[in-house]
């Protein structure tokens, strides 16, 4: 069960709930393909009769294989640990699998919604969504998936 249905009041409803941007995995695949490209020319140095050349470029290329991996497991518990949802009443954010941070503002008390989206972000449709509220606010939301849908339920309220 999600953070978002264990604390969702009687008489409330979830209206949207935003996910991450599938974005965050572009540095670890990145990482990763650098790793092939480097395991490649280990492959094609087996012949050199240099081995310790071979050997130190096939080190480096298991290094950037492990480093990928972790960077991609990073990413896949920070994508499915998070949770942006707008209700009926308030706006939720829960992140974080072994350390939780939440934040909960109320609708009533919204006065803005920022939407900041680079050039990769108006191609791919992500965002950091920042919500400003009477005598405080959230923190900013980094990669949401179609931040402007979120904010349009958001001020619908």
């Amino acid at each position: 069960m999600s953070y978002v249905d264990r604390v969702i009041e009687p008489g409330e409803e979830v209206v949207y709930r935003a996910p991450l941007h599938w974005v965050l995995y572009v540095p670890g695949l990145v990482l990763g393909v650098g790793a092939f490209a480097v395991l490649s020319y280990a492959f094609i140095l087996r012949d050199d009769p240099q081995d310790f050349l071979r050997e130190a470029v096939l080190g480096i290329a298991i290094l950037g294989l492990l480093a990928a991996a972790m960077v991609l497991a990073v990413a896949f518990i920070r994508r499915h640990s998070t949770e942006v949802a707008v209700t009926s009443k308030r706006v939720i954010y829960k992140t974080g699998l072994v350390r939780r941070i939440t934040s909960e503002l109320t609708v009533a008390k919204i006065e803005t919604v920022i939407v900041e989206q680079g050039i990769w972000g108006r191609m791919f449709d992500f965002g950091t969504v920042i919500i400003r509220g009477t005598g405080g606010g959230m923190e900013p939301v980094p990669n949401v998936a179609d931040p402007l849908t979120f904010r349009n339920k958001l001020t619908a309220r």
